[in-house]
C-alpha cells in the first residue's frame, strides 16, 4: 500500500505545481496509526500530511459536495465503492462533474479499528498488511490477524469496480470475492415480524442521535433536514421515547431509498456500532425484486426506480417482509 500512496502524493503534488487543479482532496495522517481522515490540500507543502492505508475507509465523495463549488477545479482519489456515490451525486446536481478531477485508486478492503480492538488488542501502535495476515503491534505486545476477520462491513461484500475516472492509480490486483451481500437481509427476513421488531428495537434503542450516520452519508445531501426543523417537533437531540429513535432511522432509510448506492458510511461511523446498512439493504434488495436489479449510482444519468415509471412496473397492493405479493 505504501507504493500505491507514493504514486498518489506524486500525483498531487504534479497537479497543484503546474496549476491544473486549485486542490486536492483525499486523507491525512491522524493522532494515531488508524484514525486517517478527510482533508483538502491547497499546497505542495501540505501533501507532508497526506496518507493512504488500509484505514483510509471514508468515503471523500460527499466532500465534494462543498468543495467542488469553490473556484478552480478540484481533484479527488475515490475508491471504487466512492465512484458509485460520486455518479449519484452528480446524476442528482449536487457535484459539477466538470469541476472535478476524479483519481481512481486501489482498494484492498479497509480495515475495521474495532474489530481488531475486540480481540482483546489495545494500546495500537502499528499495523502492516501481508495478504491475508494483519500483524498488529501495540503497547502490550504483537498479534496476527487474519484479514476478512477485520475489514470494514462495507467492504466484507464489496465487488466493486470504478464507474468514474478521469485517471487511475492502480498497483495491485483484487482478489475475486464470491459473496451475497444480502445475506445478513435474508436472515433477518427468515425471522417473525415479532422477532424482527425485537431485533431493531434492541438496536435502534442504543441510537444517541449524534447524526453522524446522517453527516457522512452522501445520499443526505439536503440543505435543511426535516430533523432540524424545530416546527416539525422532532429535532431533540436525544431520544424522546421509542417511537422517536425508531423514526429517525426508519425515515432517513425511506429518504435514500433507490439512491443508496450500499457504501456503508452509515454503519462504519456509528459509535454505537449500530448495523444501519442492513436497512439500506433491504430496500435495496426489494426495489431490485420489484423493479429489477438496480445498482444506484452506476451511472451519472437518468432516473432512479423510485422516479420513473414503466408499464412493467409492479402492480403490488400487498408488500410482505421479503415477498411481493
Amino acid at each position: 500500500m505504501k507504493d500505491v500512496e507514493l504514486k498518489m502524493i506524486e500525483r498531487a503534488k504534479a497537479l497543484l505545481e503546474s496549476g491544473e487543479v486549485a486542490r486536492v482532496v483525499g486523507w491525512k495522517k491522524g493522532d494515531f496509526c488508524f484514525d486517517p481522515s478527510p482533508a483538502v490540500f491547497e499546497t505542495v507543502e501540505e501533501l507532508k500530511d497526506f496518507v493512504y492505508d488500509y484505514f483510509c475507509g471514508a468515503n471523500l465523495s460527499k466532500y465534494l459536495i462543498q468543495v467542488s463549488k469553490k473556484e478552480g477545479k478540484t481533484a479527488v482519489f475515490l475508491k471504487p465503492c466512492d465512484t458509485y456515490s460520486f455518479n449519484q451525486l452528480v446524476k442528482e446536481y449536487r457535484i459539477k462533474r466538470e469541476n472535478v478531477y476524479v483519481i481512481a485508486v486501489e482498494c484492498l478492503g479497509k480495515l475495521d479499528i474495532e474489530k481488531i480492538k475486540g480481540n482483546g488488542i489495545v494500546g495500537v501502535t502499528g499495523v502492516e498488511v501481508v495478504g491475508k495476515d494483519v500483524n498488529v503491534t501495540s503497547a502490550y505486545g504483537n498479534a496476527t490477524l487474519y484479514k476478512p476477520d477485520v475489514v470494514l462491513t462495507k467492504c466484507a461484500t464489496c465487488t466493486k469496480t470504478h464507474v468514474a475516472k478521469d485517471e487511475e492509480i492502480i498497483l495491485h490486483e483484487r482478489e475475486a470475492k464470491d459473496v451475497n451481500r444480502f445475506e445478513e437481509v435474508e436472515k433477518l427476513e427468515a425471522m417473525t415480524a415479532d422477532e424482527r421488531f425485537a431485533f431493531w428495537r434492541e438496536q435502534l434503542s442504543k441510537c444517541i442521535r449524534c447524526n453522524a450516520c446522517r453527516n457522512v452519508c452522501p445520499a443526505c445531501s439536503c440543505l435543511k433536514c426535516v430533523f432540524d426543523n424545530p416546527a416539525s417537533g422532532i429535532a431533540a437531540k436525544a431520544n424522546d421515547d421509542q417511537f422517536e429513535e425508531q423514526l429517525f432511522h426508519v425515515i432517513r432509510a425511506f429518504h435514500v431509498s433507490g439512491r443508496c448506492t450500499d457504501c456503508g458510511e452509515c454503519s462504519r461511523v456509528c459509535p454505537q456500532n449500530i448495523p444501519l446498512h442492513l436497512l439500506n439493504r433491504k430496500f435495496i434488495k426489494d426495489i431490485d425484486g420489484l423493479y429489477g436489479e438496480y445498482q444506484a449510482g452506476e451511472e451519472s444519468e437518468g432516473k432512479t426506480p423510485l422516479t420513473s415509471f414503466t408499464e412493467g412496473d409492479s402492480e403490488v397492493n400487498d408488500v410482505v417482509y421479503g415477498e411481493a405479493k
